[in-house]
Formats: C-alpha cells, structure tokens, sequence
C-alpha cells in the first residue's frame, strides 16, 4: 500500500498555501510538525479530497483522492470534527456508519467495538452536547475509525485529551500504523516522538524534512524548533533527509 503526494501546490491568488509538496507514505505511522501557517492542514484536506489541489496529484495504490474507492478507504479526524449535539454518541457513530455504506449490522458492531475502544460505552446514550471536550475528541477518533480505514488522516487529535488518554491513543495509533497508513498532524512533540515511525516537517508551504528520529539524534523538539527558525528554505536547498 502506498500513497503518492506528487507536486502537490495550493495557491489562493496572491498567497501559497502548499508548495510543489512529493512525499510518498507506506505503512506506519507519519508525524508532520509544522508552525501555523506552514500549510499542514491545507496539505491534510488535500489528501483527504475536500481541497482540489492547485497542481500535482495525489492517489492511494494508483486511485486518485478524487475518486469513490479512493474515499472508501479514507478516515478522518479534522481539527473541529462536526457533530449533532442532541445525538447520543452511539446513535451518532451508527449514523456515520450508515453514511460511509456499512450495514445495519455492520454498523451496530462497529460502532460497539469503538465506544468501548474509546471508553465511552458506559455514556453511549448520552446526547454529545453533555460531553466534555475531552470525551468529544475520543468521539471524533472512534468517527474516524467506523470504516476500518487503510489511510487515516489525524489534524491534532490528542487536543482535550488529559495525559493519561493521550498515553491510550498514541497506543491505538501504534497498533493502527502496523497495517495502515496513519498521518498525524499536531503541536504536541513528545506525542510524534514517541509514536511516529518517520517525522514529516513544514514550513512556509513547503515540506523542509523527511526522515525517521530516535533518541541517539538528540530532542526532537530542539531540532524541530532549529528549524523552524532558520530563514526561509532556498527552492535550491530542497528537502533535510535522515
């Protein structure tokens, strides 16, 4: 399995979101660090086919983001997921089974596999505008998740999450990244530390590194800090790899 991220640019009249971005992602788990601004979020609705990318192509094993199978494959969790607030967390996943095609049955079982992953079975009739945002956030994981996707999309979702959740997803994460593809964006360091198999960085728009980390290189958030200070990258520099 492999999705291929060729070229990818962004353009909003006078302003780059994504710039001329090819990074190619197999199985595991992919950390992307970036500042505000650097384009990550830009570069994640792109994979995920809300945005249309300015230039270049993105496909998951040669179908492009655009098409049907491409969707089916695909979870996610953005920023600020959408929810009803006076659905139940277990009618609301069932509704989001139902939308990504799952049978009734399908649906019913998913959806108790993941509130009990997620450890909201106990609340599963509770309307989700009782919810703390803690508890929305591990909704809005278990959402992402209904369809067994192979390529899951994950813009800060250990935001609201007290320390000890945050310990229980990144070993969700890991598990996930054994067989799928898993590319999570957040400003957490230590959490892409621990858990990402290769670090991602961005900045201004374009993608300034690309390589795995361990402990023998030192902190990760010092060297993901010295280069975010450093001026802007040259187009001839091109791209840090380790």
């Amino acid at each position: 399995m492999e999705l291929v991220i060729d070229r990818v640019s962004k353009q909003y009249k006078n302003r780059i979101a994504v710039d001329r971005v090819s990074v190619n992602l197999k199985e595991g788990v992919y950390g992307l660090l970036g500042e505000n601004g650097a384009g990550k979020t830009t570069l994640m609705r792109m994979i995920c086919g809300i945005l249309r990318p300015t230039g270049g192509t993105i496909a998951l094993d040669g179908t492009d983001a655009g098409e049907e199978a491409y969707r089916a494959a695909l979870g996610y969790l953005p920023q600020d997921f959408g929810y009803y607030p006076e659905f139940s967390a277990e009618d609301f996943l069932f509704y989001i089974g139902a939308l990504k095609g799952l049978s009734r049955t399908s649906a019913r079982k998913k959806t108790k596999e993941l509130l009990e992953l997620v450890a909201l079975w106990d609340v599963r009739r509770k309307k989700i505008k009782t919810f703390s945002g803690g508890m929305k956030q591990r909704l809005g994981i278990a959402q992402a998740l209904i369809n067994d996707p192979r390529l899951l999309i994950l813009d800060e979702p250990t935001a609201g999450l007290d320390p000890k959740e945050r310990v229980r997803f990144r070993n969700l994460i890991e598990s996930l990244g054994k067989e799928n593809i898993v590319l999570l964006s957040t400003h957490i360091v230590s959490d892409i530390e621990h858990i990402a198999d290769k670090i991602l960085i961005m900045k201004s728009g374009r993608m300034i590194f690309e390589g795995t980390w361990d402990r023998d290189k030192g902190d990760l958030e010092s060297f993901y800090l010295s280069l975010s200070e450093e001026r802007e990258p040259s187009v001839d520099r091109g791209m840090v790899k380790l």
